[in-house]
């Protein structure tokens, strides 16, 4: 369960203090389907960087299973996402050098995990990427290559995954399918899931909406929950609402781990995080 309580965050552009989100709150039980929407400059990137545990906030507190990220260094952060947490980003963030196959691996690779090329082999073919698996993400179209990172998302078969336009740079066609398959890996698997889209039909395949304006919550509609059982019966859970609102594969030959091939170590997320 992730539960945000009075979630703000300020910056600091000269001598002005700029505040892109103020006292946003609300809880995503497990197996939920939760959308967030809003103009752009709303805050929504922000507040989904914040729920990864990616940025911290000014003030308030985000708790992730039972854990307060607060009281965790950054060290400690990046461990739990690597445990608990699933994101894929509007722009893909594939390595660019090691081919699908080894993108979807190296996350595993990195945990120690056992089979974690069959574990990649597996997740590919599920997206239907089992015959492009050997190309590299230039041979790939925009499509496969969100499908790769889906794939990737679902790798540490994640607690929650944070998407964040996962459509954005696809067209509708692509698109759709793209959301079919986050739904169909939140009802099999029972991970929550938490996406930003400027889309409101995409908004509306989801379980809840959560509207931002201006850096606060407008609009809280749904529980999310979902029947994440597959035989009628859903998750259940308290759910806080926004205070002041309603509410067997063959495998195919594979080079050496992946890990040695990565890219020199920098900052890999992207820093175009919505602030104004």
């Amino acid at each position: 369960m992730l539960v945000a309580r009075e979630l703000t965050k300020e910056f600091q552009s000269g001598s002005h203090q700029l505040t892109v989100l103020r006292d946003v709150s609300f809880a995503v039980p497990q197996g939920a389907f939760v959308a967030i929407v809003g103009p752009s400059g709303s805050g929504k990137t922000t507040l989904l960087g914040l729920l990864a545990g990616l940025d911290t906030p000014s003030r308030g507190t985000v708790i992730l299973d039972g854990v307060d990220l607060g009281s965790l260094s950054e060290d400690q952060r990046a461990k739990l996402r690597g445990e608990k947490v699933g994101f894929i980003f509007q722009s893909f963030q594939l390595i660019p050098t090691l081919t699908a196959l080894e993108n979807v691996q190296v996350p595993l690779e990195l945990r120690g995990e056992s089979g974690a090329s069959g574990r990649a082999v597996e997740l590919l073919t599920r997206v239907g990427l089992r015959d492009r698996m050997d190309h590299f993400p230039s041979q790939l179209s925009g499509g496969e290559q969100q499908r790769v990172a889906i794939a990737r998302a679902f790798s540490n078969r994640p607690r929650i995954l944070f998407a964040d336009e996962p459509t954005g740079n696809l067209d509708a066609n692509t698109g759709a399918r793209i959301v079919e398959l986050i739904e169909e890996l939140n009802r099999e698997s029972g991970t929550s899931v938490v996406l930003v889209t400027h889309d409101l039909t995409l908004a509306g395949r989801a379980g809840r909406m959560v509207r931002l304006a201006d850096g606060v919550v407008v609009e809280d509609t749904g529980d999310g929950r979902r029947d994440v059982a597959g035989d009628g019966r859903r998750e259940t859970g308290d759910v806080e609402p926004s205070a002041g609102h309603s509410r067997g594969v063959e495998r195919p030959a594979v080079s050496p781990s992946p890990v040695s091939r990565l890219p020199s170590p920098g900052r890999s997320l992207p820093d175009n995080e919505e602030v104004a």
